[in-house]
């Protein structure tokens, strides 16, 4: 796996209806679909929210393979968690093979799980893909509104998040750099197995430590060159604002919610 594989908390640019939707709309869609996702039950349930996310990945203009692409880091855990659900769910036995046991249930569940971690994965992809990290943090500051008369800092976690996720990238680029540079050195990260691996990543971690500290003490200087100091008092460029689009999409992902909700209750 290639740490270009990674693109969670990347933005690409774009003019789709995705990207033009309100960011806190497309916070609320996902938090709605990943509930969508726990009440599914069976088939038809995950059916129809396959359906859904894949005309949300065509209107989102975002390339299938750049999405597919990200999922290689999770493929482990993917993996493994299918197997654990295939052969450790009690059932109708089809084979055994001492405590191994594949069961019908087994199967099914494997299935499930797996449509579950992966569609899970990518509607959280398709939010950071299609909504740049200012209007991030303007959506979460927003919906973590009324937190403010618990004096909760709102702005602050809400900007944390966001440096947090965009931070992702720029750590993985300046990790493939130091492996670049080591590797023009002499090092090797690719022969051995699984624990040599892990070991000749080792000296990786100073370097990458140090840049990542300097990296956050130059968005710090930069962010106290431009007078930022919180929240308070801060204007912003763009008003967020509810428009139809944003209204007619929270009320579908509320009824498709609530309709998956009922196929799982009489499990459909």
């Amino acid at each position: 796996m290639a740490l270009k594989d990674i693109t969670l908390g990347q933005y690409f640019p774009g003019n789709s209806i995705l990207h033009r939707l309100d960011p806190r709309t497309k916070i609320l869609l996902t938090v709605i679909y990943i509930v969508a996702l726990f009440l599914a039950k069976q088939l038809a349930g995950y059916g129809i929210l396959l359906l859904v996310l894949a005309a949300a990945i065509a209107v989102s203009r975002v390339k299938l393979k750049v999405i597919l692409k990200g999922l290689k880091p999770i493929l482990f855990i993917i993996i493994i968690t299918g197997i654990l659900n295939l052969f450790w769910t009690p059932g109708d036995i089809l084979w055994q093979w001492g405590f191994l046991k594949l069961t019908v249930q087994g199967i099914w569940a494997a299935v499930f799980m797996v449509l579950r971690i992966s569609m899970l994965i990518i509607c959280t992809f398709l939010l950071t893909y299609t909504t740049s990290p200012i209007l991030l943090t303007d959506g979460l500051e927003n919906l973590l509104g009324p937190l403010k008369k618990l004096h909760v800092p709102v702005h602050e976690l809400a900007m944390m998040m966001s440096i947090a996720l965009r931070f992702i990238p720029t750590l993985i680029e300046e990790t493939d750099k130091i492996m670049s540079a080591q590797k023009a050195r002499g090092a090797d990260f690719d022969t051995g197995n699984l624990l040599d691996k892990a070991k000749a990543l080792i000296p990786l971690l100073v370097p990458l430590f140090i840049s990542a500290f300097r990296r956050a003490d130059e968005l710090a200087i930069a962010m106290e060159c431009r007078c930022y100091h919180g929240g308070e008092g801060r204007t912003r460029l763009r008003q967020l604002k509810y428009k139809t689009p944003d209204i007619v999409g929270i009320a579908g992902g509320l009824l498709l919610c609530a309709g998956v909700g009922v196929l799982g209750h009489f499990g459909l």
